[in-house]
């Protein structure tokens, strides 16, 4: 397979990325995403509820089909990637062994995915889809791994999506390449998939007891319709703030608070973008019926099973955990899970939260800007774990708080403009990938987030002194 080729669009598509300025594997990739809207109506009233085998076959055809579009016969890495973790379930079994094994063959197989197909720019290529799925295969390991474990040995979340028997070749190519999450996700375990299949995420007609078609389309299209607006936002956005502009000399003219409130807003812009398509491929999810989540208290459907971000929350973030709390939340709750929790063995949670972003920077990729991100990650989540108690039992902060509006006023727009500059400058090495980049943009800013986050540790003492906080004890690893 030649890695580098990809299959063209057809002259219509060309011309419509010409017209609204979009690149044209962008736009072929939402033109893919919104594809999954006709092929959930087609499943919807042709095979929902029926048989499995048929679906499964289904899904891999349309799967594979969008893919071919998209990326050529280099959609065929991810059916390598398929049959050979099939392969080490059934020469290895469910066990942890084979955990490690297909851990190691998928992440290599990524990375050389990367290693052969990385340019300075953000890449739409199959690595795209590859990286969802290396997750997504990974987890299946773990999840029939602990179905060889007493039921008193798991978690509730790890009991939600245990697998006690190894599924097919023809259900995990299925789960595979399911067209409403294959090439940008979310992620969903195999259990919801199977669930979904055999038709369990839905109500039964109480007196035939057949399966019920969920009440799921609206829900999905108006989640789908937000998704557009950010899409809107985005490309208007980057009409007036896009990469380009932090380096040209109107940018660098400009004054240090200036530019900060723009690198706020370029990165307000470019989260804008990834939130848009989740939105969307949510959307696609729920139509489907595959996101059902139970009942509210009301006894309302709940549709957020695959729900990849937190509107509210990311909306009205005030710390940069909000952010983490809120964005891309099945691929954090997916590291929680099976990173995180599976090296508590290290004794730290510190170490352990290293451990989990080192493996999220090298699944993103080979780029030093994922690497440079994730570390101002650490090092601003660290400022804000550290400094967060102390606010809270400083006497002086509280009582000002609690007497005086204005001081409270003054504080959320304090904050609001803390996550807004922090978010930015955290993602300016992301989106700009390269070191020489990124460091121009940082060096224009006085490498001001640097200095503020990485002096914290020294001048805690005196910052805590200063606050009148008095020391509470270490908190434990959490779960």
């Amino acid at each position: 397979m030649d890695s580098s080729h990809v299959a063209y669009s057809p002259g219509g598509l060309a011309k419509l990325s010409t017209l609204l300025g979009a690149p044209e594997a962008a736009l072929r990739l939402l033109v893919s995403i919104l594809l999954g809207f006709p092929v959930a109506l087609l499943h919807r009233y042709t095979l929902y509820g029926k048989d499995p085998i048929r679906q499964h076959m289904f899904f891999i055809a349309c799967g594979l089909s969008i893919g071919y579009w998209n990326y050529d016969l280099n959609i065929l890495h991810s059916s390598t990637a398929v049959c050979a973790t099939y392969l080490i379930l059934t020469i290895l079994g469910s066990t942890g062994l084979s955990v490690i094994i297909t851990l190691l063959f998928n992440m290599t197989y990524l990375l050389y995915g990367y290693y052969t197909t990385s340019t300075e720019d953000y890449d739409i290529k199959w690595t795209m889809p590859q990286c969802v799925l290396t997750l997504r295969l990974i987890g299946l390991t773990f999840n029939l791994w602990d179905g060889q474990k007493r039921d008193e040995e798991l978690s509730d979340s790890q009991k939600r999506v245990v697998l006690k028997e190894r599924p097919s070749l023809l259900e995990i190519a299925a789960y595979a390449y399911f067209p409403g999450a294959f090439l940008i996700g979310p992620q969903f375990s195999m259990r919801r998939y199977l669930d979904f299949v055999d038709g369990q995420l839905t109500e039964r007609d109480p007196q035939t007891g057949a399966v019920k078609l969920p009440d799921c389309v609206w829900a999905g299209l108006s989640r789908a319709l937000i998704g557009f607006v950010y899409v809107a936002v985005f490309q208007i956005g980057t009409l007036y703030v896009s990469d380009q502009y932090l380096f040209e000399p109107a940018f660098q003219k400009k004054n240090l608070i200036k530019k900060l409130l723009l690198v706020g807003l370029w990165g307000r812009i470019n989260l804008y973008k990834y939130v848009s398509c989740w939105l969307i491929t949510e959307g696609v999810c729920i139509t489907f019926g595959l996101t059902y989540n139970g009942k509210d208290d009301e006894g309302r459907i709940k549709w957020d099973g695959c729900a990849n971000v937190k509107l509210r929350t990311f909306e009205t973030a005030t710390q940069m955990h909000h952010y983490i709390l809120s964005f891309n939340t099945n691929t954090n709750n997916w590291c929680a899970e099976y990173i995180y929790k599976r090296v508590k063995f290290l004794g730290s949670k510190i170490y352990s939260q290293i451990v989990t972003l080192l493996f999220l920077a090298l699944w993103h990729g080979l780029h030093s800007g994922y690497y440079h991100c994730f570390f101002m990650e650490f090092v601003v989540t660290y400022f804000e774990r550290d400094i967060g108690p102390v606010l809270k039992n400083s006497e002086k902060v509280q009582t000002m708080l609690k007497t005086r509006w204005e001081a409270r006023v003054l504080a959320w727009i304090f904050l609001k403009l803390y996550t807004f500059i922090t978010m930015g400058y955290v993602l300016l090495a992301f989106v700009l990938l390269s070191y020489p980049r990124y460091n121009y943009v940082h060096a224009s800013l006085y490498y001001l987030g640097h200095v503020f986050f990485l002096s914290y540790p020294l001048l805690a003492p005196f910052i805590k002194r200063l606050l009148g906080h008095r020391h509470a004890g270490r908190r434990s690893h959490e779960e």
